[in-house]
């Protein structure tokens, strides 16, 4: 089958003006000083250093130190009188990955990495910044820039809503983007509605009653119990879930036992629960529990179960996704490069904010199997095209000069 995907190689920044593609050598300078430097959730000291240090030399009013490390930029348009407030967030952690690449820019910190593009994120709002300051006169309104922290974990966006990022002044919309490496430089995944599933966890401890491998009748075989719980789970997705929506239940971890004649007393599973609809919040959890405990009181077992919200479902404004989507077509070739079905199980606390005021969160592709930068979020040789640096800062001017003018 041919590819109805734009050649990422010829791929380049025609449609990018003139100011912007001026940028790009400082977008990748910036972004490879922070992927020397990754720091991990609650962390970023260094990077938190770095965005200041470049807001404070650009004359941007901000605010450090919120959530432990995010910083919060503001930069008011001259153009008008408007009152409206538009957000733009971008993440800055990295992962407890090490990196293998073999690249001048490689990590520098033993054991953490930027392997989810997170580094490409900052360096975008960085140049977002420096330019939106520089020609305060396109555009009304006002533009506050969050560099949020602990995206990949425990989660850094409630704590800066609880912290006030989105008032005094009050956001009214709000977006942000996503370097992606499961589509194309050229292409840009841009959807109303869920774009992004919900991410659940569940611990669960099986008590059963160890003994004799010879002489099971005296026991309560964990193993057996937990091995009936994990294919009972997946009927939860093929019959209590409505087939039109969408839904993942995986048992990621099962320990049990340590040799090869005893009937282990106790079986730890680990799982996740992924779903779109927000209807579906807290049905997982009772229904989980529900099919646990019937398995262990069939056996005699008991059990010790644990179960933790992590992140709500992505869920795109459907007004803000067609404003993205209309300055999108004016920076990549349309419209085999707008992906609208581009959905995925993955999670992202971009959601709370989501929760809170109508917004979009987008997909850019930056995957170039061409140069070897194809290699999937969170992979230890992960790395993109950093052509997508300057389209990145080129859709997000675009939008605020659309939203506030």
């Amino acid at each position: 089958m041919v590819s109805t995907f734009p050649n990422a190689s010829a791929v380049d920044l025609s449609r990018v003006r003139l100011a912007i593609r001026s940028l790009q050598p400082q977008l990748i300078e910036w972004r490879r000083r922070l992927h020397q430097k990754p720091e991990l959730g609650f962390k970023e000291k260094l990077t938190a250093e770095f965005i200041s240090q470049k807001l404070q030399a650009w004359g941007i009013e901000h605010q450090t130190g919120i959530a432990q490390t995010g910083i919060i930029a503001i930069i008011k348009g001259n153009k008008g009188n408007s009152e409206k407030v538009l957000a733009i967030r971008a993440d800055m952690d990295a992962l407890p990955i090490q990196e293998l690449n073999e690249v001048p820019y490689c990590s520098q910190h033993d054991g953490v990495m930027h392997a989810c593009g997170h580094d490409g994120h900052t360096a975008i709002a960085l140049g977002t910044a420096y330019y939106l300051q520089q020609h305060r006169e396109d555009f009304a309104g006002i533009i506050k820039i969050i560099f949020q922290p602990a995206e990949e974990g425990p989660g850094g966006a409630k704590p800066m809503i609880a912290a006030g990022v989105l008032k005094k002044p009050d956001v009214d919309t709000i977006i942000g983007l996503h370097l992606w490496n499961n589509l194309p430089l050229g292409t840009v995944g841009v959807r109303s509605g869920a774009l992004m599933a919900a991410v659940e966890l569940f611990d669960c401890k099986i008590l059963g009653k160890g003994g004799h491998g010879a002489i099971p009748h005296q026991t309560v075989d964990s193993v057996v119990v937990a091995a009936q719980i994990v294919n009972a789970l997946q009927t939860i997705v093929a019959r209590n879930v409505n087939p039109i929506d969408s839904a993942v239940v995986t048992v990621g971890a099962l320990h049990a036992g340590t040799v090869h004649n005893v009937i282990a007393d106790t079986a730890e599973m680990k799982g996740t629960i992924r779903y779109f609809n927000p209807a579906y919040k807290g049905f997982f959890q009772k229904r989980i529990e529900q099919v646990i405990a019937g398995i262990c009181q069939s056996h005699g077992a008991n059990y010790d179960f644990k179960y933790q919200e992590l992140y709500p479902p992505v869920i795109n404004d459907v007004n803000v996704a067609e404003l993205v989507r209309s300055q999108v077509e004016q920076v990549i070739e349309t419209p085999v490069g707008i992906v609208p079905e581009c959905q995925t199980m993955g999670g992202e606390d971009m959601s709370f904010f989501l929760e809170e005021v109508p917004g979009c969160y987008f997909f850019l592709g930056s995957a170039n199997p061409e140069k070897d930068l194809a290699y999937p979020h969170h992979h230890p040789r992960f790395d993109f095209d950093e052509t997508a640096l300057a389209m990145g800062v080129e859709i997000f001017v675009r939008c605020v000069e659309k939203f506030l003018n």
